[in-house]
């Protein structure tokens, strides 16, 4: 199995913003995904990162492979999951990219997880904001 920790934020919400995604297979990191996203909101950023990270997947062949996401914006994993309606009309589409990627896999699931359980994630999203705010 896949872990997916995956994170986003926004300075000022909507500010720079950037996305951290950083993927294990039993203990090895595949890869740390950072990219900067320019002025958008923190949940965009939310939403963008697990979109990244799912193509990350398939275009590295792994879509044989269950995933399992853990992050620490609740808005997504309930709305993912359908527990919460999207209420954001510009969020639908995200989360309608999220369900269409996360299909390709045998399984995927999200699980939220406290802030001090996604360092790795975090620090992604934060050099990728720290880069867009030195431009």
């Amino acid at each position: 199995m896949i872990e997916i920790f995956t994170d986003g934020g926004s300075r000022n919400n909507p500010g720079d913003a950037g996305l951290g995604a950083y993927i294990v297979r039993d203990g090895e990191v595949l890869a740390e995904l950072s990219e900067y996203l320019g002025k958008q909101t923190n949940n965009y950023a939310e939403y963008t990162a697990v979109i990244r990270a799912l193509e990350w997947c398939i275009e590295h062949s792994l879509a044989h492979e269950p995933l399992s996401f853990k992050m620490d914006s609740k808005l997504v994993v309930e709305q993912v999951q359908g527990n919460w309606k999207v209420k954001e009309p510009t969020l639908r589409p995200l989360v309608d990219r999220v369900r269409e990627l996360s299909a390709t896999f045998p399984s995927a699931t999200f699980t939220h997880i406290r802030r001090e359980y996604n360092k790795e994630a975090d620090r992604l999203a934060n050099d990728a904001m720290d880069r867009g705010q030195a431009r």
